[in-house]
């Protein structure tokens, strides 16, 4: 071995130990690793830096991207409504509809487009169904990498098939990977909802505090509007009637926000100023209720209606602004601002002195510290970004931006993923070329691609590329394989398939699937060859060894994707991913052995 593979394994040594026992953070090491391979000169200048322009990171970058667009438009909201109703709340019932949800995308699509897309929809769900992202973000990421597993289109499997075509056999077909691959599905779910349920954590991940039930839900509780809403109806004699909401100052003359209109059994949230108020109108409201009031100006209470009438939907939302000591708007009212023309949003609740002020809101002088709570449309609360005057406390993460064009976003993503299916144009290239799309056509701005891109898992997917980079090109990868081959020596094919899952494996650990593949690959031909066992079934067992990615977070980018939202650390991927890795090898083996005669 000479000085530069020893150089790389002791590289590889200790980037390991630094991760396991997480002295450092991971991708803080993963840059430590690209610097010391730069500096060493063990990896060329222009492979030091190959990382942040390989397909993979551009293939994530897209993709992220692509998942912020159909997250504005509404499309994982939907996604999330769905895999709720099917899930009932129920904590094992959740796991499966995730994991099988994502096993069944990804037989046809990218697993990294996979978890990209589904990511923001399974926060959404977290937050609907009030459970932690750690219990259903793992079940996401193995179930994309098992489905992956039993169809020819995830890249470790693409790239042994060519292997076995460059080498004189027939290459791989599309269902080659189904007989497997589908009972290791199977098995993958049983296991996520039996022993691994008991397994993930169950705490909230650091930095979420709060995050575990949707904003307008506790901004409702916080501010205790459940008290305080009522829903009425305009009688055709009210004075009232006919008048826009601003010309029958409603606040001041009854004592009530209208913070929605139902009309035609249409409900309206958040109704501009401007908007006619017509008899018949049943109008959801808040503030104090008051009969005599009620009499004066033809109004009633809606027989059998809801006591708490729905504030907020996936296009309206609450939001908490802070009013800064420097703001211009301290000492005036809201109606000296013209609060709800000029912002096009209805302020509900001010809370001061530690409790909610309802009455009078319209009159009442601003101080420096009051909390506002409005009620508009998520695009109006994403404006107030920036406003000298305000402080936005928080948005809401499941806010529609631009409901109408969810049907347009979606269109450019199936035809992006179809397109990188059939693998004529490359996948970094077309997933990028849909996600540009969706910028130009306003499905998402730049800011809102920027914002959703996880640098974390950029940096260190970047920064262990020179380090697979390295274990190819010194030949330690390939010195390894051979010895541990030359100490097995004569015996019976099962075992040496064994060996060669067991390898790739361990070298998909510490680099992707397809460098693992590109290695072992050939040297599964050679041994295929020599024992005079067949080739094409050693070549499954190294293309499904390289999706057993279960182990460790960097086995494979769908781990890196849900590590932090998931509040995951390297033990949670070894106390969950080891059993079920010695499960998934011990099918394979088996399905090696009934399907191709092992």
């Amino acid at each position: 071995m000479d000085s530069a593979a020893l150089l790389t394994l002791a590289i590889t040594v200790i980037a390991a130990i630094l991760l396991i026992t997480e002295i450092l953070r991971p991708d803080l090491v993963a840059l430590l690793v690209l610097v010391a391979l730069g500096i060493t000169g063990t990896v060329k200048p222009q492979e030091v830096f190959a990382g942040f322009s390989g397909s993979a990171v551009m293939t994530l970058i897209a993709i992220s991207m692509i998942g912020a667009a159909l997250h504005k438009t509404g499309v994982t909201l939907v996604l999330s409504r769905g895999m709720l109703r099917l899930g009932n709340k129920n904590d094992a019932t959740l796991i499966l509809v995730t994991f099988l949800t994502a096993a069944g995308l990804s037989l046809f699509m990218n697993n990294i487009a996979v978890v990209g897309i589904l990511l923001p929809a399974v926060m959404t769900l977290t937050r609907s169904a009030g459970v932690s992202p750690s219990r259903l973000l793992l079940p996401l990421a193995y179930g994309t990498i098992l489905g992956g597993m039993a169809t020819l289109f995830t890249t470790s499997n693409i790239v042994v098939s060519g292997a076995l075509r460059e080498a004189g056999f027939a290459p791989f077909g599309v269902l080659d990977f189904f007989p497997i691959g589908l009972p290791l599905v199977v098995i993958g779910a049983v296991y996520m909802v039996t022993v691994g349920r008991r397994m993930l954590p169950t705490t909230q991940p650091e930095g979420r505090n709060g995050l575990l039930t949707q904003l307008g839900a506790r901004l409702t509780e916080m501010y205790n509007l459940k008290s305080n809403l009522a829903e009425i109806m305009v009688l055709p004699d009210s004075p009232l009637a006919g008048k826009t909401i601003s010309a029958g100052d409603w606040r001041k003359k009854v004592g009530l926000t209208i913070i929605g209109v139902i009309r035609n059994g249409q409900p309206y949230l958040a109704p501009k100023r401007s908007e006619i108020i017509h008899p018949g109108d049943r109008l959801m409201v808040h503030g104090l209720v008051d009969p005599a009031k009620m009499v004066e100006f033809q109004l009633v209470a809606v027989p059998g209606s809801p006591a708490q009438p729905k504030v907020v939907n996936e296009i309206i939302k609450l939001a908490e602004l802070v009013i800064p000591p420097h703001s211009s708007m301290v000492g005036k009212s809201l109606r000296d601002l013209n609060f709800r023309e000029k912002y096009h949003l209805t302020v509900v609740a001010v809370w001061r002195s530690n409790c909610p002020v309802e009455e009078d809101l319209a009159d009442l002088q601003l101080q420096p510290g009051d909390a506002l709570l409005v009620q508009g449309t998520a695009r109006r609360i994403r404006l107030l970004h920036g406003d000298p005057d305000m402080v936005l406390l928080e948005e809401d993460p499941d806010a529609v931006l631009a409901p109408g064009r969810i049907y347009l976003a979606l269109g450019i993503t199936l035809v992006a993923l179809i397109i990188a299916a059939t693998g004529l144009v490359p996948v970094a290239e077309t997933i990028l070329a849909g996600a540009v799309l969706l910028v130009v056509t306003g499905c998402m701005n730049m800011n809102d691609a920027y914002r959703s891109i996880e640098w974390k898992a950029i940096f260190l997917i970047a920064g262990m590329w020179p380090l697979s980079t390295a274990i190819r090109d010194t030949g330690l990868a390939r010195q390894a394989v051979n010895a541990l081959l030359g100490l097995l020596g004569d015996i019976a094919p099962l075992w040496i398939a064994l060996a060669l899952i067991l390898i790739a494996m361990l070298l998909t650990q510490v680099m992707s699937g397809q460098v693992a593949a590109l290695v072992v690959a050939p040297l599964a031909m050679a041994a295929g060859a020599s024992a005079q066992i067949d080739s094409r079934a050693l070549g499954m067992a190294v293309a499904l060894g390289c999706s057993l990615a279960f182990p460790t977070p960097y086995g494979h980018p769908v781990n890196i994707m849900v590590m932090s939202s998931g509040g995951y650390n390297f033990r949670t991927f070894t106390r969950i991913g080891i059993p079920l890795t010695i499960l998934v090898i011990l099918a394979i083996l088996a399905g090696l052995a009934i399907f191709w005669g092992l």
